[in-house]
């Protein structure tokens, strides 16, 4: 499968990260539907299949950790990897993202060149993306 043909839902409440994160990924071929809260990603994913979730963990509804809950019940999307992004970068609060399901935790500030490297490898075909996929960025 090419980076041209996967889908990612973008779920970010600062507009201006939604953008970026957007930008970034369409720049990488990655064809992208954005959610402006949890609660709307709720109402987008069960009528669509993505390849990649991109989320936030604060935000004044549904947040990023509980959305992670939802997309591993969800049969359509058990297994479609999960990004997910923070300005909190305390191991506390990856683990417990990792431990929910998220296949990587990216901690903002970052480049645009770390989020696509990430999510080439956690759509890579054969990438193991089970709820218990280890892969942290730290910030540099």
């Amino acid at each position: 499968m090419t980076v041209s043909s996967l889908r990612a839902l973008v779920v970010d409440d600062s507009a201006t990260i939604r953008n970026f994160v957007t930008a970034t990924l369409e720049h990488a071929g990655y064809e992208v539907t954005t959610a402006k809260s949890g609660f709307e990603a709720l109402k987008i994913l069960p009528s669509a299949s993505f390849h990649l979730v991109v989320t936030d963990v604060n935000m004044p509804d549904i947040n990023g950790l509980e959305l992670v809950r939802y997309v591993r019940k969800s049969p359509l999307h058990q297994n479609t990897p999960i990004i997910i992004i923070s300005t909190d970068g305390r191991d506390k609060d990856r683990d417990r993202g990792m431990q929910l399901g998220a296949s990587a935790y990216l901690v903002k500030p970052f480049p645009p060149e770390t989020l696509i490297e990430l999510a080439k490898q956690v759509t890579a075909p054969g990438a193991n993306i089970a709820p218990q996929m280890v892969s942290q960025v730290k910030k540099s």
